[in-house]
């Protein structure tokens, strides 16, 4: 892919410039902390990990972060895996995430949407009052810091309030989508041993109800560790025998009490999707995660009081997680339960529209949907107050660029597009949004301030303008401080520390160029490798997607027995569509000529459908093992797919093949 001196499609005018919160705190770190004045962003990035120890202070003084025992130093150990931030220093990240309650009681901390789209807030003062009455509740309950509390929820208010209340007792939140089936739940809650469980009696979705109930009583049967189950009556029915109603545990006028912990004290565990095994239990830190958020989010975002700030995400998400921590900043935070396209494609614009949302948050795969579905955001909607449309889940391509682009420019809206890119792994991004930068099609704008980020080949040598692995080369505030389950730290040093000793390989392929943008190229362990000519799914998918004719698809690249190498495109075709010799040169050609002969696949199926995890990603690698001749079994952990029926076709096209 050419790197070379494209123009950006967008830049930021002088005034949004001096206006962002990252050229105020560049300024206020070059006074008191000796980052560099001039020289823009890449001057300060490459401060941020030269001097990441003097950085990170800046971090903890810029927003205020309040130690009630104060640190030894920032930085104790600097080795990876196993970096000790902040020894001594003891905080609650609650604590910060309610702060905004003592001086704008008043104004709404959330605002809570379903299908029928219509915004309903919860005060700051009402927030906090929750948060207090709930943490004394968990407290009464026997709830000590530590222990795990479990939600299956949908993105509704009272997940936030179980979450702070969490933490603001020193407890380990984890949460579930209720879309999840039992067995996907029990293969995370199993791992952490859970003694509370929030669940919801059903959910409402694409404008049906979808009862729970038998879902959580099989929950209740399986999670022997459970003292108590807080029922919520999203659908209304009454609570199980034995469960206790939420209503009586949130009714309390109770101040809340922060438990102070170490910096280095678990908030929360998420899991990798988990599709060819138990799910990884990844646990983050109270502290950790508090500074990388406000990092993220006041400066790479650039959110404050002022902003509204929706994504699109569920519970079983990590972006949830982010959303959340949107609060730190004092920003109103949009929560949307339901269908992102109910009850039509342009539902998650009318949520934007209908919440004054300043960031709206998707997947790339939403804003291509909108694309073909001739959807007109900025037309149709009132969109004024969106600042920055940002996307994640999958690389934006860049007919997604150029579509938001314009949709936008033709109402006179100065949009800046932030598409980002980092993992569950940190609960953050390693590259993406940065307000004072140019954005070029097709890339994101930068590597994160404190994140090393590197492209390298397969020897550690740093590459420019060339695909490699993505590397980050010094320890993040975010990172695991471990894995459940993992007493001797093997899985944890497995995933991601096996490749570059010391150093953290990601499994994405990107390029850095040579201007400082960043392009992700997909996984790198689903990579496909013709004749040593490596390139990523997804540059496959963005010029096979722009075919109106191909509604999704999936390659595979499988190295045969023989030493051969076979690689399949497997296409989901738009409704009326037919795969018959005039589309199937289509999407040769295509591939010829738009990316590399080497690349056109050996052979073009149609498919019922692509199968995805629980958080809507292709899922390449467990096809690719399936066409390999593993056993379905084996191949895949059926508790992390959305559709496994649709994996019968690979395993029966496997056995054909035979």
């Amino acid at each position: 892919m050419s790197t070379a001196n494209p123009q950006p499609l967008w830049q930021p005018d002088p005034e949004r410039i001096a206006k962002a919160r990252i050229t105020r705190f560049q300024a206020w770190a070059a006074e008191h902390h000796g980052a560099p004045a001039e020289g823009g962003y890449p001057a300060l990035h490459r401060w941020s990990v030269d001097q990441l120890d003097t950085f990170w202070k800046a971090v903890t003084e810029w927003f205020d972060v309040r130690f009630s025992t104060p640190y030894a130093r920032v930085l104790d150990d600097r080795a990876m895996p196993g970096a000790r931030w902040f020894p001594g220093a003891t905080l609650n990240y609650a604590e910060h995430a309610l702060r905004a309650a003592a001086d704008r009681a008043g104004e709404p901390a959330l605002l809570c949407v379903d299908e029928t789209h219509e915004p309903r807030p919860v005060t700051w003062s009402e927030l906090r009052r929750q948060v207090g009455s709930l943490a004394a509740g968990l407290r009464a309950l026997g709830v000590r810091p530590g222990d795990r509390v479990s939600g299956y929820l949908p993105n509704i208010p009272q997940a936030v309030v179980a979450l702070l209340a969490t933490a603001a007792v020193g407890a380990v939140w984890t949460s579930c989508a209720p879309d999840f089936g039992a067995r996907s739940v029990l293969d995370r809650f199993q791992q952490v041993e859970p003694v509370v469980l929030f669940a919801v009696d059903g959910y409402r979705y694409g404008g049906k109800e979808h009862d729970r109930r038998e879902i959580v009583a099989e929950l209740r049967r399986e999670l022997p560790t459970l003292r108590a189950v807080v029922h919520i009556p999203l659908l209304g029915t009454d609570a199980p025998e034995g469960a206790l109603e939420w209503s009586a545990l949130t009714a309390g006028d109770t101040e809340p009490v922060y438990e102070q912990v170490p910096f280095d004290h678990p908030l929360w565990v998420l899991y990798s999707s988990g599709t060819t095994g138990l799910p990884k239990a990844i646990v983050q830190s109270q502290g950790g995660i508090l500074v990388e958020h406000l990092k993220q989010l006041g400066l790479h975002c650039d959110l404050g009081p002022e902003d509204r700030f929706f994504w699109y995400t569920s519970t079983g998400w990590m972006m949830w997680n982010f959303l959340v921590s949107g609060l730190l900043t004092g920003t109103t935070i949009v929560l949307y339960d339901g269908s992102p396209g109910h009850p039509d494609t342009g539902a998650q614009w009318r949520i934007a529209e209908r919440t004054g949302a300043t960031l709206y948050g998707t997947s790339a795969a939403y804003v291509m949907a909108c694309r073909k579905a001739g959807v007109h955001p900025a037309r149709d909607y009132d969109l004024s107050r969106v600042d920055c449309v940002a996307t994640t889940g999958s690389p934006l391509p860049p007919d997604g660029f150029r579509w938001l682009h314009d949709e936008f420019a033709e109402s006179g809206a100065d949009l800046w597009i932030a598409s980002v890119s980092g993992g569950t792994d940190v609960c953050s991004c390693f590259a993406g949004a940065v307000p004072t930068l140019p954005v070029y099609t097709g890339e994101l704008q930068a590597p994160g301030l404190g994140t090393d980020l590197r492209s390298w080949d397969p020897s550690g040598r740093p590459l420019v303008d060339e695909v490699g692995e993505l590397v980050v080369t010094q320890p993040m505030p975010s990172m695991p401080i471990h894995f459940w389950n993992d007493p001797d730290g093997s899985r944890y040093h497995h995933s991601y520390f096996d490749t570059y000793p010391g150093v953290w390989r990601h499994g994405d392929w990107i390029t850095v160029t040579s201007r400082g943008s960043v392009i992700i190229h997909g996984r790198s362990d689903s990579t496909l490798n013709r004749q040593g000519v490596r390139m990523g799914s997804a540059d496959i998918y963005e010029v096979v997607e722009r075919l109106p004719e191909i509604r999704e698809s999936l390659v595979i690249g499988v190295e045969q027995p023989d030493g051969g190498y076979w690689m399949p495109l497997f296409v989901h075709l738009a409704p009326g569509a037919v795969l018959d010799e005039t589309l199937l040169n289509r999407v040769k050609q295509t591939i010829r000529e738009q990316l590399s002969p080497r690349h056109v696949p050996d052979e073009i199926i149609e498919v019922p459908g692509i199968p995805h995890t629980l958080t809507g990603k292709r899922i390449e690698v467990p096809v690719k093992r399936l066409l390999q001749g593993t056993p379905l079994e084996k191949a895949v952990n059926p508790g992390s797919i959305d559709n496994l029926a649709l994996l019968a076709f690979y395993e029966e096209l496997a056995r054909k093949r035979g």
